[in-house]
């Protein structure tokens, strides 16, 4: 059965079987303690944790997910055995409070050996020594006795508190003749059972509504159905090396088959993370993106090949996958332009670093390049500590590499001096819960809050005062909290009708709102208050933010339909919106954007705020943000007939009152990506 076959197979057998089929969510996780999603389940984090409700009781899906970077990190290990990869496909199902485990046991056996049919002697199953029910499950549908396992085996769970429960576990026998038991056994399935919720201290307690979590990996399933023990060798990676070595100009062989493995993967993970809006930089996600690829194009340097490499090949990965992952397509253009761009940047950087390289061999004592330099390649190049290894092998010199490791976490602890906050305070805040802002968009609501939780000098405390600078959660706000590109408002808090603190910001942890700012009254735990946004900030906001999507309009006019956005910040004082364009813009260019959206602006045009399904709005033509995740309701703002987006921001009801827009700047900020700030209203006369 081929590649592609495998995956439409899933997901009809679980159609038939009642469930909602889904497609696969981005790369970009809605999480902030992942760069990328890395498992299937991180999609549904929110339902399975009881966070978020469910849209629908069974739903099954094929997750794309990249496991490079931070604690998830295989790109080492790809290339050199048959089952690595940084890009790959997990299958999975999932009841939301429907069946359990007798329906989620079940499916797995009949998908597995009924419908891929997978010889039953070749299949083993695992689980949690505790779990009797599923033993015993395991008994009467396939007449398996199962090994039994303990919590680093056969138990999940999301942390030391919260949703837990045991697991079972599917392996495929590849044969007694393959010595290494990883390799003879390896797990294709794994139902999760989140039946407990976990406390502080350890005890578990039934969950009212148990949720069923699986997963399996859809590379692994195509190596088995296709009779391989390399995944490598599926049909999938046989065509994309094909298209390898017709760019390359060199055939496959064993002694170069780890470089075609490296290129294949590497391509879909820079394929798939540009196609969903990563870009490649120097920090973060984007850091990881951009080692990739030019961990793929030094391959290809070993290879013999020399200048663009990916950006060749992405249209076979299009040819490939792009039949299931339309993204690829859409945005061929706007990833091949990055792609290269990366591809050019990297040549420079090779020169450049060799040029540091060939100053400090000179240098070299006892034939060892010393670790800070090798480091300084990696921090200031882009070097990986592979390619400067490979490049002074030839020279007979060795690299430290304990002093290269000792650098790096020097680098990562400055890194977290630096980036630590006060959002991992509020996150361990388990109990606290999500604030009631149903009437953000009505700054004049007239309502009463109970202050839940205040933060000051880094400890959560009982009371403030005067004069401290502090962050409040309440129950229920009329602020909107920075979110979506939109930074949140400003106002005061006040107490006995007399205001108790300034608030300066309104943020997002999750679903809390924080309110930033400074007490000029004391404070406590429990008070009573009041809410009062700031209302000529508010209006300016709500100007700056329809302005930005009739800016968007405007470029999509102007210069391509290609145009979409990248982000933005939108605050009282300016606008600041990213899009995709592969180069300046002419003055002509800035110059009729700004002139269509002040002839939008003069024709008072209406807009309209609307609430609906994420079906109709798509069926509406409504654009969404690029690689933004959206819940069932979603919230369309209108603007006549120039302008349908998704956004839950704040915004005016006529374009007249936006008063006017002027185009300050625009400029690049990475590759293939420009930027463009605005004034509106009476800033922008």
């Amino acid at each position: 059965m081929k590649y592609n076959d495998i995956r439409t197979t899933f997901l009809n057998f679980f159609e038939e079987k009642g469930h909602k089929i889904v497609h696969s969510a981005s790369l970009i996780p809605n999480d902030p303690t992942l760069l990328f999603t890395v498992a299937g389940m991180v999609p549904w984090k929110g339902i399975l944790q009881g966070t978020e409700p469910a849209f629908a009781s069974r739903v099954a899906d094929v997750q794309k997910c990249i496991r490079a970077g931070g604690k998830h990190n295989d790109l080492d290990e790809v290339g050199f055995d048959g089952r690595h990869h940084t890009f790959f496909e997990m299958v999975g199902n999932w009841s939301f409070g429907d069946y359990f485990k007798e329906g989620a046991i079940e499916y797995s056996w009949e998908l597995l050996t009924k419908v891929l049919g997978l010889d039953p002697n070749k299949l083993r199953v695992t689980t949690h020594e505790t779990d009797e029910e599923s033993t015993e499950i395991w008994r009467k549908v396939a007449g398996k006795e199962a090994i039994r396992l303990g919590d680093k085996d056969n138990w999940w769970s999301a942390g030391d508190t919260g949703p837990c429960g045991p697991c079972t576990e599917i392996f495929y026998d590849f044969g007694a003749d393959i010595e290494n038991e990883d390799d003879r056994w390896v797990e294709i399935w794994n139902d999760v059972f989140m039946q407990y919720d976990r406390d502080a201290n350890g005890n578990l307690s039934p969950l009212p509504k148990k949720n069923v979590d699986t997963g399996g990996g859809l590379e692994r399933w195509a190596a088995i159905l296709q009779g391989k023990t390399d995944n490598y060798d599926t049909d999938l990676f046989v065509n994309l090396m094909k298209a390898i070595e017709n760019v390359v100009g060199v055939q496959k062989n064993a002694e170069n088959t780890p470089s075609f493995k490296v290129i294949a993967d590497h391509l879909r993970a820079v394929g798939f993370a540009i196609a969903d809006g990563v870009i490649p930089s120097n920090t973060d996600r984007g850091y990881v993106i951009r080692r990739i690829l030019r961990r793929a194009m030094r391959h290809g340097q070993i290879l013999g090949h020399k200048g663009a490499l990916l950006s060749k090949l992405y249209p076979a990965l299009i040819t490939e996958m792009g039949a299931a992952y339309p993204e690829l397509a859409r945005e061929e253009k706007h990833v091949v332009e990055i792609i290269q761009n990366e591809e050019n940047a990297f040549a420079d950087m090779l020169q450049n670093g060799m040029k540091l390289l060939e100053n400090e061999i000179p240098k070299v004592n006892n034939h060892v390049l010393p670790g800070d330099v090798a480091f300084k390649l990696f921090d200031t190049y882009g070097f990986p500590l592979d390619l400067t290894q490979m490049i002074l092998r030839d020279k007979n010199i060795d690299v430290d590499v304990a002093g290269f490791e000792k650098s790096m976490a020097e680098q990562k602890e400055r890194s977290r001096a630096n980036t630590k906050g006060t959002r991992t305070l509020w996150e361990s805040q388990t109990q606290l819960s999500d604030t009631d802002d149903s009437t953000k968009y009505s700054p004049d609501a007239n309502m009463q809050s109970k202050v839940l939780s205040i933060l000051h000098n880094g400890e959560f405390v009982e009371t403030a005062n005067a004069g401290d600078e502090v962050e409040v959660a309440l129950d229920k706000t009329n602020f909107y909290g920075t979110q979506g590109g939109q930074v949140g408002d400003s106002g005061e808090i006040q107490k006995d009708g007399k205001a108790v603190m300034n608030v300066s910001e309104a943020a997002r942890v999750d679903n809390v709102v924080i309110h930033k700012g400074t007490l000029t009254d004391a404070l406590n735990v429990g008070d009573t208050v009041s809410t009062i946004i700031n209302a000529p900030s508010r209006q300016q906001t709500a100007r700056a933010h329809t302005a930005t999507h009739l800016l968007q309009a405007a470029l999509r006019h102007v210069l391509n339909e290609d145009v979409e956005q990248r982000g933005s910040k939108v605050s009282p004082d300016s606008v600041r919106f990213d899009f995709s364009f592969g180069r300046a813009m002419t003055a002509e260019e800035k110059q009729a954007t700004e002139d269509l959206i002040n002839k939008w602006i003069s024709e008072d045009l209406p807009v309209s705020h609307e609430e609906m399904s994420l079906d109709e709005a798509k069926s509406k033509g409504a654009m969404a943000l690029f690689g933004e995740k959206y819940g069932n309701t979603v919230k369309v703002i209108t603007a006549g007939d120039i302008s349908c987006e998704l956004c839950g921001g704040t915004h005016i009801y006529h374009t007249g009152e936006i008063i006017r827009a002027k185009i300050n700047k625009e400029k690049s900020i990475s590759s293939g990506i420009r930027r463009i700030t605005m004034s509106v209203g009476t800033l922008a006369e």
